[in-house]
């Protein structure tokens, strides 16, 4: 029987505009905007969203409408079909086998054609097969056998590997997934798609080299090489981190209802941002910011994401070995800290993008011991050895340095000495480097939400070998079982599933979650048609729609 994708949408964008409210546009008074300022909770330190920093970063908040896809993220995380960019099609179910068509008009801004070849460079980044790619995640990726796909051309036959159907497809080839390939074949003055379909292992090397660094966002790049596929362009990068968008002319579809947007990374002054008026547009997680007061001429939306706050271990150092991540994990104040954010504790690993019936299967009794903080059972687990921890964040950022404060003074007493790291670039490299011991942030080591929306896909965090395992994880029952998730659209089998993995996973603690993250999302009364966004694309998902009046 066929499998159907989990939350996958095939609503025409007028439809969400006309929800999202822009159809009122018309009976307000004023005229719209030339610029949008939009603040964001992450760095901006890549156009390459599916690298392992990129998608821990703000990214694909700035991006949804730079790089667009076979679909894109809508308002409740859901994979919505854009038919500007191009048509999936199912052609062959035993194994599944996808045809995908670019449209006729897609180009990017800098003229040259988007072909399949772009489709190749992803999947040959994503798929696991060269290690020198710095990707992010493999999901979905790793189980394609093969694409057919004639360089220059705009169609491509997908092939996945037999019975590997993977459930949620409609994630694959979406916005800020695919790059544009020319730009490293004009550099290394080769076809990228013919390279990886002969497997060139010294070109593919080169093309994975460039792939991981040369789409970094600086101030003064080239804008030659930061081509758009959608509505909007890179305009320039500014010294403070800010990336400022405008218009692309050769955008085939709609154009932006709005001419210019500057994309901020957040700092400590969003209050006095929101009191001046200079920012239209805060796409925060709650309480990153302390105690936001909502100006008079401003609405807020607080909403759960679909990422879990959590604390990361690094695989070498202090906690590289089992007990000492139990211990520390013992003596952290979850419920304490669970209550401050005003939600529930959360025990979800492998089922993380929703709160449904499923979800419940990871709450087993091995987490019980892990609600409050038991310093006695901590001591006990390190033999009354004294323990030093790192636990570094993304800052300035309130609500978690409240929640380190409360693991500070919860772990003391175990002889535990926890200290606080943070400055606004620390991210996975940083764990990865040994600076830090914990990284606390969202999946994937994100400072948003980092959910791709879709639960099997956000678990590969946890699979061997993908990028943003940034603990290191290896276990091959954990394995097995985030592959089954992946192909799985029987309720019942999920929950067996997940019913295995969880005591596994308390009794080696990779990670600790600690509580769903919650957005923020506050925009000035004169906006229209922003919404929120559970997923790492966040607000930013339809930005060329969003008008503010004057």
């Amino acid at each position: 029987m066929a499998a159907w994708p989990r939350r996958v949408a095939a609503s025409s964008l007028a439809a969400i505009l006309a929800a999202a409210g822009l159809a009122s546009l018309t009976g307000c008074s004023g005229s719209a905007a030339g610029h949008v300022d939009y603040a964001v909770d992450g760095a901006l330190i890549t156009y390459n969203t599916t690298t392992v920093a990129g998608a821990a970063s703000a990214g694909a908040q700035a991006f949804a409408r730079t790089l667009t896809g076979f679909g894109y993220h809508g308002p409740d995380g859901q994979v919505v079909a854009d038919h500007d960019f191009g048509t999936v099609s199912v052609v062959g179910g035993a194994p599944l086998v996808l045809d995908y068509q670019i449209a006729d008009k897609a180009v990017y801004s800098d003229g040259k054609p988007v072909t399949c070849d772009d489709l190749m460079l992803a999947w040959a980044a994503q798929s696991g097969r060269f290690p020198a790619f710095n990707a992010a995640s493999q999901a979905g990726y790793v189980d394609i056998a093969s694409i057919d796909c004639q360089p220059g051309q705009k169609k491509a036959r997908v092939s996945f590997l037999p019975d590997r159907n993977v459930v949620d497809y409609h994630e694959l080839f979406t916005a800020t997934t695919m790059m544009p390939s020319h730009v490293i074949s004009d550099e290394l003055g080769m076809s990228v798609a013919a390279a990886v379909m002969v497997n060139n292992g010294p070109a593919i090397e080169r093309i994975a080299q460039l792939w991981n660094t040369i789409w970094d966002l600086k101030p003064g790049l080239d804008t030659k090489h930061f081509p758009s596929s959608g509505p909007y362009k890179i305009e320039s990068v500014l010294n403070d981190g800010g990336v400022v968008l405008v218009a692309n002319d050769r955008w085939w579809g709609a154009k932006p209802m709005t001419k210019r947007v500057t994309v901020w990374p957040q700092k400590a002054d969003i209050q006095d941002r929101l009191n001046n008026q200079s920012v239209d547009v805060v796409d925060v997680a709650t309480g990153s910011s302390g105690s936001v007061i909502t100006p008079d001429d401003y609405q807020r939306i607080d909403a759960p994401s679909d990422g879990i706050q959590q604390l990361i271990f690094a695989p070498s150092g202090p906690l590289s070995e089992t007990r000492a991540r139990r211990a520390l994990a013992l003596c952290t104040p979850r419920d304490v800290i669970a209550r401050d954010a005003e939600v529930p504790i959360a025990n979800a690993r492998l089922h993380t993008a929703a709160e449904d019936a499923i979800s419940q299967a990871e709450n087993v009794p091995e987490a019980a011991q892990f609600a409050r903080s038991n310093p006695d059972a901590a001591r006990d687990a390190l033999g009354k050895a004294p323990l030093a921890v790192r636990i570094g964040y993304r800052g300035p950022n309130a609500r978690l340095a409240a929640t380190v404060g409360a693991i500070v003074k919860a772990c003391a007493p175990a002889g535990i000495t926890v200290s606080d790291v943070t400055s606004d670039t620390i991210g996975p490299q940083t764990l990865r480097d040994g600076k830090i011991d914990v990284l606390l942030a969202s999946t994937g080591g994100a400072s948003g939400s980092g959910s791709t929306g879709s639960s099997a896909f956000d678990a590969y965090a946890l699979h061997a070998g993908n990028g943003n395992n940034l603990s290191g994880y290896h276990n091959g029952q954990i394995d097995g079982i985030i592959s089954a998730l992946a192909v799985s659209a029987d309720p019942a089998e999920l929950v067996r599933l997940l019913g295995e993995s969880a005591p596994v996973l308390w009794a080696d603690m990779p990670t600790l979650p600690l509580y769903r993250q919650q957005r923020s999302l506050l925009m000035s009364k004169k906006m229209y048609a922003v919404g929120t966004n559970p997923s790492r694309w966040g607000a930013g998902w339809n930005m060329d729609r969003w008008v503010l009046v004057r």
